[in-house]
């Protein structure tokens, strides 16, 4: 293994299909492609300034590190990362990717992170200015996930997501096979258009939550003051706790709500409009 410490590069490609090579103590300072087209990388204590750097990267590993903001779309069209306790600074990473695990890592900006990639695990992960994060990605787990952006898991189909906090308008759009557990959920228009989405013991708050949506199941879920209008031409089975502002025309299925501030079924309702509600 090729070993280099307490060294800086700069400019196009200076470390270019490189294999085989331990990093530590090293800047990429501003330019293009440091690390384009290497495979069994390992960065410790790195610092990435320049655009680019991991691009098309077989199984790497990156270890306290910091991405700048200049280091914007880091890592693409790579497979077989680990990262661990590393801050990111720079928007759209992991692009086209494969394989990923991410324990500890912190963005400052994570907007339009994380698009199109497949097979993500991900642990104690904070993510802030997240619009539109995890766009049409597939296979995801994720535990102690805390993320305040909007549009957040669109397109994004068999995912699960454990203990997490999530402030994010429009979440969970066009979803298939999405799993939430013990999770709060903040933010308008949650789950529209999803298919199969499952939320079990979460807090939902935000107006008009789960429209439209297709075998959508709730289990022991609480929901906040400003969450009305839910459930309008869903396929719903959920058991709610406690107080729920209002329900609209839901299609069919089942609710078990303690208590429903107004239930609105009107001529508007699809069909079947057989859903059956039990209030108290």
């Amino acid at each position: 293994m090729k070993v280099i410490k307490n060294q800086e590069f700069g400019g196009e490609r200076p470390l270019y299909c490189e294999h085989d090579l331990y990093l530590e103590n090293v800047v990429i300072h501003a330019g293009e492609s440091a690390i384009k087209e290497t495979s069994d990388i390992t960065a410790v204590n790195c610092r990435f300034e320049g655009k680019y750097p991991f691009w098309c990267c077989d199984r790497f590993t990156v270890r306290d590190c910091i991405f700048a903001p200049g280091a914007r779309a880091a890592l693409w069209y790579s497979r077989d990362l680990l990262m661990e306790d590393t801050t990111v600074d720079a928007p759209k990473m992991f692009r086209e990717m494969e394989r990923l695990t991410l324990r500890r890592v912190a963005f400052s900006d994570a907007a339009e992170t994380m698009w199109r990639c497949r097979n993500v695990r991900m642990e104690d992960i904070s993510a802030e200015r997240a619009d539109y994060i995890f766009m049409h990605c597939n296979d995801l787990d994720i535990s102690g996930f805390k993320l305040n952006g909007n549009y957040s898991f669109q397109w994004t189909g068999n995912a699960v997501i454990r203990n997490s906090i999530l402030n994010t308008k429009d979440a969970f759009w066009e979803t298939d096979n999405v799993t939430v557990y013990d999770s709060v959920i903040n933010g308008e228009y949650l789950g529209w258009h999803s298919r199969n989405l499952h939320l079990v013991r979460c807090h939902i708050s935000g107006t008009q939550p789960l429209c439209y949506a297709d075998g959508l199941v709730l289990e022991d879920c609480t929901f906040g003051d400003d969450a009305d209008l839910a459930f309008e031409y869903s396929d719903v089975r959920a058991t709610i706790k406690g107080h729920i502002p209002s329900i609209k025309n839901p299609r069919t299925g089942f609710i078990k709500v303690d208590s429903c501030g107004e239930l609105i079924i009107d001529g508007n309702i699809k069909a079947p409009a057989d859903c059956d509600i039990c209030i108290g």
